[in-house]
């Protein structure tokens, strides 16, 4: 059955009021599908489909909706009913589901929300948009130390139904201090009367609520964990992120890289969406980055028109200005691309120890690839124009100069951005480009002068 039969189907069932043919149509369905299907319909008849189902499964499948059709649903649903799907929500997605609701239906929904619901919202809610706190549950299992392995997997198995995960079970001490972690498996194989402060893991992999939340994916994906315990300044343990939001993140920070990388953002402001930003924000930012880059190429033009002289006389300089200036902005694109990925993986991170790294071995890249691309232009210049000798020297030797110095910025500029604490991705390709077509000309022109300079005198 296609969405859109399934769509006209819910229509059908919610014209004629019947609520019952909806939960048994929705009893089998995984909550992502079924999310889809709410997705394509007007936030008012969603709004009556989800009240249909039992309280889990309408958290499940709002779990999966994007951050405004969950906004406009939950405002559409009454207080009664989107208490009980908030109620069963993990306490993560309900924490972030109250940052979208307006002040007036946070204030209506917290009095019919349990006292121990309310304070767990409030204190999820209360961390900084972008921190590990913003991302983290309090939905996780801990452990006494002193507890036995046959008191602490009772222990799991009545908690289990209520928790996010259980495949890692956090020690704590009275103070709620982390002092260790250990795993299911670990407790399985373990003799029954042998103590959890026995078999636990002491060195505990872990990160401060305060800290930005790619830190936090990141170190998930380094260590390869399934949650990673987050504690505040006292070393108390405050909540756990999991491996799905840490994929979240990750994917929340390419797609932000991908858009920085474009040109396409202002320095501070929001990402930009094709579909959902305004009007506003697309020219806005947009129009940043390209009336920064006219400023570049109002530079450059001035320049280039400077050299009216040398061109008049040398037309044929005119011909090659084009390939070897673009040239600067790809190889310089290049650069940069490799080193933000590097950086972004986590193979980058110390400033100047790792650009000296990088740039012992982008060196010879670099020169290599100057002197292959300069020796093929110049045997493309001679096999197809009629060009003397030392103007195939300045084409050639601009040609590797530009490409070296190209390659060069392109790998410096990252370490620049990441030196003065900005992100580096905001050094566009776009910038990047620009940057190699002013510098480019001076190579070019300023070769031509040395090489050619007689040759314009005499004319």
């Amino acid at each position: 059955m296609t969405r859109i039969v399934e769509q006209a189907a819910f229509a059908e069932f919610l014209a004629r009021n019947d609520l019952e043919s909806i939960r048994v149509a929705l009893s089998t369905v995984h909550p992502a599908d079924a999310a889809a299907v709410l997705a394509g319909m007007p936030a008012a008849e969603a709004a009556r489909v989800l009240p249909a189902l039992s309280e889990r499964k309408a958290a499940d499948i709002l779990a999966f909706l994007e951050p405004e059709a969950q906004g406009a649903i939950a405002a559409r649903l009454g207080r009664g009913e989107l208490a009980r799907i908030v109620a069963a929500m993990a306490h993560d997605e309900r924490a972030d589901l109250f940052n979208r609701l307006s002040e007036a239906e946070r204030e209506a929904l917290l009095p019919a929300l349990a006292a121990a619901e309310r304070e767990d919202i409030r204190k999820l809610a209360s961390y900084p948009e972008g921190s590990a706190g913003s991302i983290m549950t309090s939905d996780y299992a801990v452990l006494a130390p002193e507890l036995t392995v046959a008191e602490a997997i009772a222990k799991l198995r009545r908690e289990a139904p209520d928790k996010e995960t259980i495949y890692d079970a956090y020690v704590i001490d009275e103070a709620r201090r982390l002092v260790g972690v250990v795993s299911l498996r670990d407790l399985l194989v373990a003799r029954d009367q042998a103590t959890v402060a026995e078999i636990m893991r002491r060195e505990v992999i872990a990160a401060r609520v305060q800290d930005p939340r790619e830190l936090v994916a990141q170190k998930i994906a380094e260590y390869d964990l399934l949650a990673l315990p987050i504690v505040n300044g006292d070393e108390k343990l405050v909540g756990i992120v999991t491996v799905d939001d840490a994929m979240d993140v990750a994917e929340r920070e390419q797609a932000r890289r991908l858009v920085r990388f474009g040109g396409t953002a202002a320095l501070g402001g929001p990402d930009l969406d094709v579909l959902r930003s305004r009007f506003r924000a697309m020219f806005g930012q947009r129009f940043f980055w390209l009336a920064l880059l006219t400023g570049f190429g109002l530079v450059t033009s001035h320049f280039v028109a400077a050299q009216e002289v040398i061109l008049e006389e040398i037309v044929i300089l005119a011909a090659f200005m084009a390939p070897i200036i673009d040239m600067g902005g790809n190889t310089g694109s290049q650069s940069a691309t490799l080193v933000i990925r590097a950086m972004a993986l986590g193979q980058v991170r110390t400033a100047w120890r790792d650009f000296f790294r990088v740039l012992r071995r982008d060196v010879l890249v670099a020169l290599a690839l100057g002197a292959a691309i300069a020796a093929l232009e110049v045997v493309l210049a001679f096999l197809t124009k009629d060009v003397a000798p030392k103007i195939l020297l300045v084409v050639g030797l601009a040609m590797l100069v530009v490409t070296v110095a190209g390659s060069l910025i392109g790998l410096a500029l990252p370490f620049l951005a990441r030196l003065v604490k900005a992100d580096p991705a905001t050094l566009s390709a776009p910038v990047i480009t620009s940057i190699m077509d002013l510098l480019g000309v001076f190579i070019y022109f300023g070769l031509a002068w040395m090489f050619l300079g007689d040759v314009s005198t005499a004319a």
